[in-house]
């Protein structure tokens, strides 16, 4: 029994093992209570296009000398507003406009990074290197994710109106214009804060799925967003202690658990509707 325990804890007696749990938390959260806003409001596509999108900003950054965050940031927010832009100064659909600019996007990142090489390895942009997160990256995310959960709590409720009824918000005084934009802000803020972690194409996962896992589960808005934090978490302390058995990466193993979970619970709640 005691050679078992040992084995079992194993992987806490290496500082990079808990070191990445932490950011996996510090991610997991802001994150998983952002998914909610994008599967309620139907922007699960906006969190693919502003992932993606990114990639160029991370590349100028680099040229320029400064942070990736700032670059990841700024890139993120020029995707949303030209979504935007193109939404409300044409006739094509959102959707459509979303594929158009990070697609767009993530070309020219990719051009950037063949145009100009740089020391920074592409895999670790797209897929993460959370077991390689440094501490200044641990600062940043912590920063980040803490700030985003925080401003989430204090202001869910606007937000929460807005998503299910933007005329309804903007009768009652509410600024729709800076709720529209501020999610958009929270939305790229927490990709740079989960860039180091789970990388550019991965982080869409963890923006999606907590969020439909949860609304499947339980119709009060109150309890998806406790429900799709919870599971987010531990999906991502789960994943990354069975990666260190499997041999595997972490950033993947999350993501696949986190789509088993969404298949049980979609399995189990197409024979017994949710009623939490």
């Amino acid at each position: 029994m005691s050679e078992f325990l040992l084995y079992a804890l194993w992987p806490f007696q290496f500082p990079f093992m808990t070191t990445a749990m932490l950011v996996a938390v510090l991610v997991a959260v802001p994150t998983a209570l952002l998914s909610c806003f994008l599967v309620l409001k139907g922007w699960s596509l906006m969190g693919d296009a502003v992932s993606h999108a990114v990639l160029p900003g991370v590349v100028l950054a680099y040229l320029a000398g400064l942070p990736f965050g700032i670059g990841a940031f700024i890139a993120g927010m020029v995707c949303a507003i030209s979504v935007g832009y193109l939404k409300e100064n044409s006739r094509i659909k959102e959707d459509t406009v979303m594929g158009v600019v990070f697609a767009g996007l993530f070309g020219l990142g990719i051009v950037l990074i063949t145009a100009f090489p740089t020391d920074v390895h592409l895999d670790h942009i797209l897929f993460g290197n959370i077991l390689g997160v440094t501490p200044d990256g641990l600062v940043q995310t912590a920063v980040i994710g803490v700030l985003v959960t925080v401003i989430i709590v204090l202001r869910w409720r606007d937000l929460m109106l807005f998503t299910f009824d933007p005329q309804q918000a903007g009768a009652i005084g509410l600024n729709t214009r800076l709720l529209h934009y501020g999610l958009l802000a929270l939305l790229s803020l927490a990709i740079v804060a989960a860039l180091s972690a789970v990388g550019i194409v991965l982080v869409v996962a963890l923006l999606v799925a907590p969020g439909a896992i949860a609304f499947l589960l339980t119709r009060r808005f109150g309890v998806m967003l406790l429900l799709a934090a919870t599971i987010s978490t531990l999906c991502s302390l789960i994943g990354i202690y069975l990666s260190f058995f499997l041999d595997s990466a972490p950033a993947p193993t999350i993501v696949l658990l986190l789509t088993l979970v969404f298949i049980t619970v979609f399995a189990a709640t197409t024979r017994k509707p949710a009623v939490v």
